[in-house]
């Protein structure tokens, strides 16, 4: 039977030392890892913060353009207007390109990636063609013959409002987060009468003043803004709620205890909400509360879990 050779001490110091230094690669990898993470965090955060505080949809397009630039090679916004593509804000081309692409104006008949997310509601992504995109696009980006894009639907109030345009390597769930903020600060930006229809009779509770039946024409235009500012606060707070803590909410609604696990979050908003516009506004409805459901709970009551203290009466 033959005996094994003896490890050679420089064989063995190698492999020790292989062996730490693969420990060591490990660790760099988590720490990059977790670094890039955080980064990707804070890039969201930023945008997030940007978006909030923007005071039109142009302010707005520029912020998402700029925010979705770090997710792709190449983004661009586009508003939709009668069957139309308008350009508003591209990034990733030259001056020249991104003055002109302001005055673009793309038939959706005529872009069938376009219209696709439009009519669908849902991101798209398709090769780059004329016939998908258009041939002003394909000629405006730069598009090579191998590129796709990825196209995401800016849904607020049920229609779409408009689309973000992404192309090369793309983020994909950066870009969507940052389509789906957009799309909510857009609706609160844009809204003027667009009030639920339904009628809201909301219970009077000491020492809050007594609630009002909610008719959106019949209120004063400074109380109108005042709605409109709160049904924005709901929006974006909810969709910041997604963004940040989506691992979460995910989480609570497998739970279906979505209130049990974003208690604290959930329960400072209600507070600032309740603080600046329930007790100053009669005619105020709990627009956070619609927003929770809708956009956390996918309109199930349940998902919300036993200890979620309703709407705010």
């Amino acid at each position: 039977m033959a005996t094994r050779a003896p490890i050679s001490p420089l064989r063995r110091l190698f492999d020790e030392r292989l062996a730490q230094l693969s420990d060591e690669a490990d660790v760099l990898y988590q720490e990059g890892r977790e670094r890039a993470r955080r980064e990707t965090a804070e890039q969201l955060n930023q945008a997030a913060r940007r978006m909030r505080q923007a005071g039109n949809t142009e302010e707005l397009a520029v912020t998402l353009a700029d925010a979705a630039a770090r997710f792709a090679e190449g983004a661009a916004v586009f508003r939709i207007e009668d069957e139309t593509a308008q350009g508003m804000r591209i990034r990733g081309v030259g001056e020249e390109n991104a003055e002109r692409f302001q005055v673009l104006r793309i038939p959706l008949p005529a872009a069938a990636a376009l219209r696709g997310a439009v009519e669908t509601h849902d991101p798209v992504t398709a090769a780059a063609s004329a016939s998908e995109l258009s041939p002003a696009m394909m000629e405006m980006a730069g598009h090579a013959a191998d590129a796709r894009v990825t196209i995401f639907p800016l849904v607020g109030r049920e229609k779409v409002a408009a689309l973000l345009y992404c192309w090369g390597t793309v983020q994909t769930a950066g870009a969507e987060l940052l389509a789906e903020l957009a799309a909510a600060v857009w609706a609160a930006t844009e809204m003027r009468v667009a009030v639920p229809a339904q009628l809201v009779q909301i219970a009077a509770a000491a020492p809050e003043p007594e609630r009002q039946r909610l008719i959106w024409n019949e209120l004063s235009v400074e109380e109108q803004q005042v709605h409109l500012r709160a049904q924005r606060f709901a929006r974006v707070r909810t969709a910041e709620l997604r963004l940040r803590e989506s691992q979460t909410v995910q989480t609570g609604r497998a739970r279906r205890d979505i209130y049990g696990a974003l208690r604290a979050a959930i329960d400072a908003a209600r507070a600032e909400f309740h603080a600046t516009f329930f007790t100053a506004c009669p005619s105020m409805v709990d627009y956070l509360h619609m927003e929770i459901m809708r956009s956390l709970a996918n309109d199930d009551t349940e998902l919300l879990g036993k200890d979620y203290p309703g709407p705010l009466v």
